[in-house]
């Protein structure tokens, strides 16, 4: 057949780093636990959690009309009504935000409303014009590279590397490279918060500057908050949940146990949830249920905030100190080996200065000893061409999800390839 794929197919037909990441993660489930797992997003089973989930299945099973209401209908594209008026009410009554129903929007995961979201705001336009999303704090979430319908999408900059201890370091906004870049083809900023892959917490001074700068140039300022407040709440620090209309936030249900369900929300102003509302008509009809149903009793009681912070949180952050005890312990201290502060979210992100290998050819030798990791340079993307950064293929991102003997083991493993790699085998 005299057939080829399109600008927009390439990007999306053609492979990814998420696309590999996902396929990894399900032939590692399907293995049946040969592959130590540390490389994709998927979040623990908390037992407090998935007995609720149980729970919260049964009742609607026993409710009269509730399996087949859930699984038998359509709902709005925007999400169902009285999920988002519920929504509205909790945002409301805990955190004061002068919100509606038709301020949020739901989507088929996170990953969607960000597909959504991004080509409506960037990209080509009527004129002949060209924008672009602007990401300030590169490394950046790897499931955003390759979204757009066409080319040259992003516009990054890259992070301040601060180095805190002896194996400990932080990323910073370089506030004036960003300036410099702020050109009339900058359409939106967007940062993820917790980020993914590093776990840094952008600080409320951060943040609230970025807020300042999308105002001025009026573009929004876009949040990914799939691990963040107040759910599912993985940052490991007191912070208060911001939004306003310039601003759009995104919520998920993944990380608080339910990434089955493929939910996801928008949160912006009544022009923003419409424009998602209409293009998840044209492109898929309407949401998935169930994620809604099973979820809205917990936002109305205010029950949600209670799991974040009491069960979800003290879960992770837990892990978190279990895993960096663990690298601590099998990681010779003359490897100049640096960990993100570990703020938030799901992972570990790991620098080796000076690695004598980019990190694509350490997770190759990794996965031949049934250790997956994400090598860091998928999350390095949107910078010029020209730009010669080491950085960028020095560091690793593991997940500490899995039962804690299975992370402990792949972390012995780890360290004994880098032992190799730097003479201390």
């Amino acid at each position: 057949m005299n057939w080829k794929f399109s600008q927009f197919g390439k990007n999306l037909c053609e492979g990814s780093g998420i696309g590999d990441l996902m396929d990894d993660l399900g032939e590692a489930l399907a293995s049946g636990g040969e592959m130590k797992m540390l490389g994709g997003g998927q979040p623990a089973h908390i037992p407090e959690m998935d007995a609720l989930w149980r729970r919260r299945m049964e009742e609607i099973l026993s409710k009269d009309g509730g399996l087949e209401k859930t699984l038998g209908n359509y709902d709005v594209p925007a999400g169902n009504e009285a999920f988002r008026q519920a929504l509205a009410s909790f945002f409301q009554r805990e955190f004061g935000w002068e919100v509606t129903a038709e301020n949020f929007a739901v989507t088929m995961g996170g990953q969607t409303a960000f597909f959504f979201l991004f080509n409506a705001l960037a990209g080509s336009f009527p004129d002949g014009s060209r924008k672009k999303v602007l990401l300030p704090l590169l490394p950046e979430y790897i499931g955003y590279a390759n979204q757009s319908v066409g080319e040259d999408f992003f516009k990054a900059i890259p992070a301040k590397v601060e180095k805190l201890g002896p194996h400990l370091f932080k990323y910073r906004v370089n506030f004036e490279a960003m300036e410099r870049e702020l050109d009339d083809d900058i359409a939106a900023i967007c940062v993820s918060r917790p980020t993914n892959p590093s776990g840094n917490v952008l600080t409320d001074e951060e943040i609230s500057r970025l807020r300042e700068i999308a105002t001025a140039r009026e573009i929004p300022l876009i949040i990914d908050n799939a691990y963040g407040a107040p759910f599912p709440g993985l940052i490991f620090s007191e912070v208060e949940p911001v939004w306003d209309e310039g601003m759009i936030l995104t919520l998920s249900l993944s990380k608080i146990g339910l990434p089955g369900t493929r939910t996801g929300i928008v949160v912006g102003s009544r022009e923003i949830c419409r424009a998602v509302s209409s293009m998840t008509s044209i492109v898929g009809l309407s949401n998935n249920n169930l994620g809604q149903e099973i979820m809205r009793p917990l936002v109305e009681s205010g029950e949600v905030l209670r799991l974040s912070q009491q069960v979800v949180r003290p879960f992770y952050e837990e892990r978190s100190q279990m895993a960096q005890g663990w690298l601590q312990q099998a990681l010779h201290p003359e490897i100049p080996y640096f960990i993100h502060r570990s703020e938030g979210a799901l992972f570990l992100w790991i620098w080796f200065e000076n690695l004598p290998i980019p990190t694509k050819e350490l997770y190759e030798r990794l996965k031949k000893r049934q250790v997956l990791i994400i090598p860091g340079e998928y999350f390095f993307y949107g910078l010029p061409e020209d730009l010669d950064w080491s950085h960028t293929s020095e560091c690793i991102r593991m997940s500490y999800t899995m039962p804690a003997e299975v992370v402990q083991s792949a972390i012995e493993i780890i360290a004994d390839e880098i032992h190799q790699l730097y003479g201390f085998s």
